[in-house]
C-alpha cells in the first residue's frame, strides 16, 4: 500500500480510476465530474468532519486510510468502519455526516462539491449506477463485519481484517499476484478498537500467525502475505 501523496495531474494517471465512483464513465461524463472535482490532503491524525459538520463536499480516498468513529454520550469510542483507497465517503442528499472521520495515514481525497454532485447524479447514469454498486457492497460488507464481530473468534477476527485489506490492494492492482504486501493502516490499538478486542490479545494472535507463517511483519508494520488462500483459511470462511 502507498501511503505518499500521489502527484496527479489528470485523471488518467489516478491509482483508482477504475475502482472509484467515476470508474464506469465515459469520457463526457468525465469532463462533467471534472468540473466540481478538486483535491484535498491531510496529515495522519488529522480529522476530516466531525460527526454534525455540514457536508460540504463528498469524495474518493485516492490514497491513504481513513476511519469511522462514532462517540456516545459518555465519551466511548467506537471505530464503526474503514476507508481504503477507491472507497466513497459521504452521502449524497444529506446535509450532515454522522460519523466522526480521521486520517490514520497521510490521505489524498478526490473531492466533489455535494449540491453540484448531486444534481450530476441524474445527469450522468454511470456515476449513479456505480455509486448504488458501492452502496451494495458497502451493505454486504457491513453484514459480514456483523459475523466477525459477534460469532468469529479472536485469531478469525484478526485474519479477517488482514484479508479484507490484502484483497483491496490485489483489487487496486489487477493480474497475478504471488505475494500481497503492504503496509498495516492503523496500529494495534486501533485494530483492538474496531474488533473489540483487547491490545494484548490483538498482539498475541499477530505473533501466532506470524509463527504459523501465514503472514510476516517488521517492527514498521509492513505485512507480507505469502498465499492469499491461507490467510482465508484462518477467517472461518471457506477457500474456493
Amino acid at each position: 500500500m502507498t501511503l505518499a501523496v500521489p502527484n496527479i495531474r489528470s485523471c488518467t494517471d489516478c491509482p483508482i480510476r477504475y475502482n472509484a465512483v467515476c470508474s464506469k464513465c465515459e469520457p463526457d461524463e468525465m469532463g462533467l465530474l471534472e468540473q466540481i472535482k478538486y483535491y484535498r490532503s491531510y496529515a495522519a491524525g488529522q480529522t476530516i468532519f466531525f460527526a454534525g459538520d455540514p457536508l460540504e463536499f463528498v469524495g474518493s480516498l485516492v490514497s491513504g486510510v481513513a476511519s469511522l468513529t462514532r462517540t456516545m454520550p459518555d465519551g466511548r469510542v467506537q471505530m464503526v468502519g474503514l476507508l481504503l483507497p477507491a472507497d466513497f465517503m459521504g452521502r449524497p442528499n444529506r446535509d450532515t455526516i454522522d460519523c466522526n472521520v480521521i486520517a490514520e495515514t497521510d490521505v489524498m481525497l478526490c473531492c466533489f462539491r455535494r449540491r453540484p454532485f448531486e444534481k450530476l447524479i441524474d445527469q450522468t447514469p454511470h456515476v449513479g449506477q456505480r455509486l448504488l454498486e458501492m452502496t451494495l457492497d458497502e451493505l454486504d460488507a457491513a453484514r459480514e463485519w456483523m459475523l466477525v464481530l459477534g460469532r468469529k473468534t479472536a485469531r478469525e477476527k484478526i485474519a479477517s481484517l488482514l484479508y479484507m485489506i490484502a484483497t483491496r490492494m490485489v483489487k487496486l492492482k489487477p493480474g497475478a499476484v504471488p505475494q500481497v504486501a503492504f503496509t498495516l493502516p492503523i496500529t494495534r490499538e486501533t485494530m483492538a478498537n474496531y474488533l473489540g478486542l483487547t491490545i494484548e490479545t490483538v498482539s498475541r494472535q499477530m505473533s501466532a500467525l506470524k509463527k504459523d507463517g501465514v503472514i510476516s511483519f517488521d517492527e514498521r508494520r509492513e505485512i507480507k502475505v505469502p498465499d492469499l488462500d491461507d490467510l482465508k483459511s484462518e477467517t472461518g470462511e471457506d477457500v474456493f
